[in-house]
Order: C-alpha cells, then structure tokens, then sequence
C-alpha cells in the first residue's frame, strides 16, 4: 500500500487529469502553501501544487532572470512547454519575487480561465495581518464564487477546512510513528505521503492514508538499523533521488522543516464562528517560511523542538540557489544549531542534483556522525 503514495507523486498529472475527466470538474495549480486549498475543497474544486520536475530545462532565459531560483525556473517551464494545460485555473499566495515572475510568465504566455494573486502578508508578526488577510479571502472567495457560478455557504467552507484538517492529522500521525527508535516509516516513504497529499484529492489520499495506518505499520522495518537519525531543513526539498541516496548510505530522516514536508501541514484551521476568520489565523500564524518569519525568528523554536523530540544526530540543509530568504535565514538558522550541538551539512541545489559529488560530502558527514576514529 505504501508504494501508492509514491505512484500517485510520480503520475501526479496523469491523475489529475484522469480526475478532471472523471469528475467534470476544475483543477487549479498552486504555487505556494500560503495558497488556502480550504476554498477550492469548499468549492470541489482539485487544488494540484505545481512542484519541480527536476530535469534540465532551456525554455525560461527569456522570461527569468539567470539568477532567480532553480524551483521558479522548473515550475515555469513546465508551464511553457504545456506540461500542464489541463489546468483550469493558476494561483498564487505572494511569498517572493522569484516565483512571482514565474506567475506572471505562466499566465502571459499560457493563460488560463481563473488567476489569482492572493496579497498573503510578509509581515504575519503584526497583529493587522490576521483581519488583513480574512478581508483578502472573502475578496478570493468571491473570485471562486464568480467563476463557478454559485456561492460557497458556511457549510461548504467548514467541509473544505475539514477536509484538509484531516489530512493535517493523518499525516502527523505517520510523523509522529517515526520518533520510534526503529521508525516504521523511512524519510523517503514519509516525503511521498506529503507531496502526494498536495497533488491528489485529499478525500481519496485521507482514506489510503487511514487505512495505511489501521494496517500494523508500527510493526514494519523493524529489523531495519536506522543508523544516524537526520533532518533535513529548507524549503522545496522533494528531490527523492537524493533523499534515497541520503539514506541509502547510512541514515533515517526522521523529521524536517521545509514547506513538502511538515510546514505544510504541521498547523489545523482551528475553526470558529466565522471559517474565513479561522483560516486566516491559521495561515498567519502557521510555522512561516524564512520570507516571513521576522523580525523574531519563532521557526527556530520548532525546529529545535523537533531537533529534540525526534532524537536527530544531525541536520542538512537543503538550500535552493540563489534563494535569498533562505540565505538570509541560513546564518541565524547554523548558529542556533552549533549552539544546540546540532551538527550540519549545508548543501545547495539547482534544478538537478549531482548525485556523485553529493554522495561524497553526504559520506563525509554520516562518518562524522558515526564517530569513528579515522587514524
């Protein structure tokens, strides 16, 4: 059962498509988690979270420039080389320059029937942010609302948050499996249940991932040494050759802190009166990603928490070039580390990843996790 959730990674728009035409209904492509999927649940609409197909590509010069991240230039080109043209509809949560302009490229040259800018706040610590942002979701819900052609009632907002929330919850349990001193799940397995949940509908991904976890899992790869327990910090970090080979040369990520893995997910819309007002909390005051998380760092306190609960020996920082928030976020983010005795690999990754010269410093560090004497 647990291959399903890579299948589902792999053939994310073979299935997307086969959704469309089964259902008759939109999907939508989303660019960042600060996208509420909540609305387009509520609106049975297929939110699909455009994600890096990690090969080489030669079609984005004209529209980016050479030094905006390799995750903007992956996500456009698969946009102009029409990978997605079943889409219905594009949206974006402002997060960075970078991926903005692969937005405004997208929908310049390969348009779509709904687009959308949501004004997500950068400063999320000011106590405006959350009546901010609940007015800019009443203006995106009448947006949807227009072009479905009928109104979401309180009733479809609180399924559409339900919905979500329990894959919220599901996922935490199958994180909360690998704290076990043999985790029954690796990093690997754990990434495809992440990703495929922002790519497939969640419905059908929260019944496989229910019955997964019904299923005994606590009892498998017992028999696995889990050897040096890693996490893994960054931002889109789901390049599963490298996680595989991490792994497969002596480790178990067991946690992490980038926006495929628990960032996602991590925080529930705690939900109140009013679905637009505890949805807006909830995106203002979820685990930020380093483009909002100032001026006081509160990341940092659930990684080191996680750091803890999850008994890691290390971490790799996994940072996407020429990625200015992480940069920017990186010396803070090392020295909290050293001060916690966290020992840290930093690495950068393009589009693609040279497994090769990868391997060699991802050796390096395990040996030094091991302690063995060298001499």
């Amino acid at each position: 059962m647990i291959e399903k959730f890579r299948e589902w990674y792999d053939d994310r728009l073979a299935y997307a498509k086969k959704w469309k035409e089964d259902t008759g209904g939109k999907v939508v492509g989303y660019l960042c988690t600060y996208v509420p999927e909540e609305i387009f649940y509520a609106a049975n609409i297929l939110p699909v979270r455009i994600l890096g197909d990690h090969k080489p590509q030669s079609v984005t010069e004209p529209h980016l420039f050479a030094m905006y991240c390799p995750f903007c230039r992956d996500v456009l080109a698969q946009g102009l080389k029409g990978h997605y043209d079943f889409l219905d509809g594009i949206v974006i949560a402002q997060s960075c320059l970078h991926i903005r302009q692969s937005f405004y490229s997208w929908q310049k040259h390969r348009p779509r029937d709904f687009h959308y800018v949501l004004p997500m706040p950068q400063g999320v610590q000011n106590p405006e942010s959350v009546p901010y942002l609940a007015e800019e979701y009443v203006k995106f819900k009448k947006s949807v609302e227009t072009w479905i052609g009928h109104e979401l009632s309180k009733e479809d907002l609180v399924r559409g948050i339900e919905v979500v929330n329990r894959s919220r919850r599901l996922l935490k349990d199958v994180y909360e499996l690998r704290k076990a001193d043999h985790p029954p799940v690796t990093g690997l397995e754990a990434m495809s249940m992440v990703v495929s949940s922002q790519v497939i509908d969640k419905n059908e991904h929260n019944a496989i991932l229910d019955q997964f976890l019904r299923n005994g899992v606590k009892n498998r790869l017992q028999e696995r040494d889990p050897k040096s327990r890693l996490m893994i910090i960054g931002s889109e970090d789901d390049d599963m050759q490298f996680l595989d080979m991490v792994e497969e040369r002596g480790s178990t990520i067991v946690c992490d802190d980038h926006c495929t893995g628990s960032r996602y997910f991590w925080d529930e819309v705690e939900l109140g009166d009013d679905p637009i007002l505890s949805l807006a909390k909830r995106y203002v005051e979820r685990t930020p990603c380093p483009s909002k998380d100032w001026p006081e760092r509160r990341r940092f306190d659930r990684i080191l928490k996680f750091a803890k609960e999850y008994r890691v020996d290390g971490a790799i920082i996994v940072q996407q070039k020429f990625c200015d928030p992480h940069e920017i976020d990186k010396v803070a983010l090392l020295d909290m580390l050293e001060q916690n005795n966290i020992p840290t690999l930093c690495l950068e990754f393009d589009v693609t990843v040279p497994l090769g010269p990868m391997r060699i410093r991802v050796d390096a560090f395990l040996e030094t996790l091991s302690g063995d004497e060298l001499f």
